[in-house]
């Protein structure tokens, strides 16, 4: 039985056809002889045998049916893979050969023909067609799980989440696939509960972690891809005590296309590990400074760098400029980007003349090798290509090799900044964007020091409308400059996924069967996604409607992390348990190692005094300049200001964390500075006596 089941599954497509419609033929004969035996109680011959009319009608059946099954794809369906749209056709092809063989039959004047054969034969013949399907598509399916487990490839066995539309088209995907076993569905809707399908039982949440005991299954598909992120964290929290690995869609557009992937198939996104819902970018402020213009990136071949070369070129700059100390990094990024560019490419060719109007059909991305010390390299690049905007992301940024090479932190973050900005008036480029980070905030290291000094030199620069640059070491008399740069700053905390990231090293470690090392227990960090980093850079120099208005903008970035909880949410995610005094039995341990060299166990965005001069937007928060009376003119005015008056400060430390569970799931966005002074508008700013409300 086997060997013919193999020699089945080994047969050419064609042949399988012609098989298949041979087989269609006898049993629509076949179905209605048993039609008239079933309407007359007797095993039914026509008399007169084959010279009677009644028989010459049998076999006019087939030739009825035929044509109708090849017009609705009946022998163009992969028998291994039907599913509910191809039983749905040989239904609807079956009825139409019934009613137009009754027609004829009837028409035709041959007596002793029952009219309720007509009805008999359509469900008979439906019983055979189907049925036969069915039965051929056990065969080989069954010929398939054979075949995969005598070739020891190790099954995964799972369930999905979900019996909807995405769900039944999933498991109808992993049907093709000998790596995967079907062993159940998951679904909160009650009245799906209990119920089986495609084989397979439906079950609920409470149902599921006995189920995968007894079943040995090892992972969760997350077939629910049109739903919120808040909701899926929600359902994620509920599945974690089940011992399974979870993965989810790419999304719903490839489903609705039944183009399931099984190789799409993927971890929980980064995204996943943030307690709050990603801030959407205001689009009109990320095409505000890059759109048809010249666009210069330093430090592009770094995480952060790098986004925003990806973002800033799908809105399509004449030129970016990638610049980037190391040769390997920037050969990289480039290659990356070059996939994006045809993407454009393709895109403007289908375009109409209209639309391409005054804008760049295809953005020109130029990779310059340059250090931003060297003022000369940088003077050739600003000068011969006339760049417009700056988003400068070069830095040295890994906290303690700078505690161990801080001059140069001095050199690269501070001096290089300066001479960045100096080249940038000089050639009065219009806006220059600095990304600064929260270590800047009392700093405790060398990393933070050297970029909170950085901030405060560009602050310091914008007070100026002719500032003097004194060469250090040089001969040369101070150089003084008419600003016509706009400088914005951008703070933002730790960014998930990025090359500094503690996701990407977990991850490692959890993939290598652990331990994961954590330097303290109580390390508390706030989370950005990359893409969230890149796009709060771009829309930093928008936002600020004075060239002169000097704001450091910080992302709100929701309730704090701690990081020990984050390392036991990814151990779980990943279908294991940490394994720790209480559960000697699991399979990851967190290994503390110490606090290095210039690591705060708490992170701040603002200090206290800050946010005595800070407004708060929908998503950010705009902090002023310390000295007021150096800005007086500026009306500091946002068109998503919320308040006014910011009373908590931005520090981790003194915000409640979220607990593990709370990690799980995406919480609803809330004001974390709290509300609006019920006393009084007014704020000390130094300098002044009494600030005006």
């Amino acid at each position: 039985m086997r060997l013919l089941q193999q020699q089945l599954v080994a047969l050419p497509r064609w042949v399988k056809r012609i098989t298949l419609l041979s087989t269609d033929v006898v049993l629509l004969v076949a179905a209605l002889w048993l039609s008239f035996s079933l309407r007359l109680g007797v095993w039914y011959w026509p008399p007169g045998g084959v010279e009677n009319s009644i028989f010459g009608l049998m076999f006019v059946a087939p030739v009825v049916a035929i044509p109708i099954f090849i017009r609705f794809g009946l022998y163009r369906a992969i028998i291994r893979f039907l599913g509910m749209r191809a039983a749905w056709s040989v239904v609807q092809a079956v009825a139409l050969y019934a009613v137009l063989w009754g027609l004829l039959a009837l028409l035709s004047g041959v007596p002793g023909i029952p009219r309720s054969v007509v009805l008999i034969n359509a469900m008979v013949a439906l019983l055979a067609v189907g049925g036969s399907r069915m039965l051929m598509r056990w065969l080989l399916n069954q010929v398939q799980e054979e075949s995969g487990e005598s070739r020891g490839r190790g099954r995964a066995r799972l369930v999905i989440f979900g019996a909807g539309e995405a769900g039944r088209q999933l498991a109808v995907g992993l049907v093709q696939s000998p790596d995967y076993k079907l062993c159940g569905f998951v679904d909160d809707a009650a009245e799906l509960q209990g119920r089986d399908l495609m084989g397979v039982p439906i079950l609920s949440i409470e149902q599921l972690e006995p189920f995968v005991e007894r079943q040995r299954v090892t992972e969760l598909l997350l077939a629910i891809p049109s739903i919120t992120r808040k909701a899926r964290n929600q359902i994620i929290e509920r599945l974690r005590p089940v011992p399974v690995r979870i993965r989810t869609l790419p999304g719903i557009v490839d489903l609705a296309k039944g183009e399931v992937n099984l190789s799409e198939l993927h971890e929980l996104d980064v995204e996943d590990l943030l307690a709050r819902d990603p801030a959407e970018p205001d689009e009109s402020l990320l095409q505000a400074q890059v759109n048809d213009q010249v666009v210069m990136v330093t430090g592009a071949g770094g995480s952060i760098g790098s986004e925003i070369c990806r973002q800033i070129l799908r809105r399509r700059p004449k030129v970016l400029l990638l610049f980037e100390m190391s040769e390997f990094a920037l050969y990289e990024v480039d290659q990356k980007l070059l996939s994006l560019v045809h993407n454009l490419v393709s895109e403007s060719e289908s375009e109409s003349e209209s639309e391409r109007r005054g804008v760049s059909l295809v953005p020109r991305v130029i990779p310059l090798l340059g250090s931003v010390q060297d003022e000369r390299r940088l003077t050739e690049i600003l000068q011969a290509w006339e760049v417009d905007t700056i988003y400068h992301a070069a830095a040295f940024k890994h906290v303690p090799m700078i505690e161990r090479s801080m001059s140069e932190a001095v050199k690269n973050n501070i001096l290089g900044t300066v001479t960045l900005v100096k080249s940038a008036m000089v050639q009065e480029v219009k806006n220059l964007v600095f990304i600064s980070t929260d270590k800047a905030v009392r700093p405790t290291n060398a990393m933070g020091a050297s970029k909170r000094v950085a901030e405060m030199v560009l602050q310091a620069l914008v007070a100026e409308k002719t500032p003097v640059f004194d060469e250090l070491g040089s001969d040369l008399p101070p150089m003084e400059v008419t600003r016509k740069t706009a400088l914005s700053m951008v703070r933002f905390g730790n960014v998930l996924g990025s090359s500094g990231s503690v996701v990407p090293l977990f991850r490692k470690q959890i993939r290598n069967g652990g331990p994961i090392t954590l330097t303290h227990q109580d390390i508390i960090r706030y989370f950005m996604t990359i893409p969230e980093a890149a796009q709060l850079v771009m829309q930093a120099g928008a936002m600020s409607g004075e060239a002169e208005a000097a704001e450091v903008f910080v992302l709100d970035m929701g309730e704090p992390v701690k990081i020990y909880d984050l390392a036991s949410r990814m151990v779980e995610l990943s279908g294991f348990r940490v394994r720790d005094e209480a559960h000697p039995e699991g399979d990851i341990e967190i290994k503390i190692t110490g606090l290095r060299p210039g690591e705060k166990l708490y992170e701040e965005l603002m200090s206290s005094e800050e946010t005595r001069r800070t407004i708060e937007l929908e998503q950010y928060y705009s902090v002023l300049p310390a000295f007021r009376g150096i800005y007086n003119d500026i009306n500091y005015s946002y068109s998503t200001t919320v308040n006014k008056i910011v009373t908590n400060p931005y520090i981790s430390e003194e915000e409640t964390p979220l607990t593990v569970n709370e990690i799980k799931a995406f919480l609803k966005k809330n004001n974390l500075l709290g509300q609006p002074s019920e006393t009084s508008d007014k704020r000390y700013w130094p300098g002044d006596k009494e600030e005006k409300s």
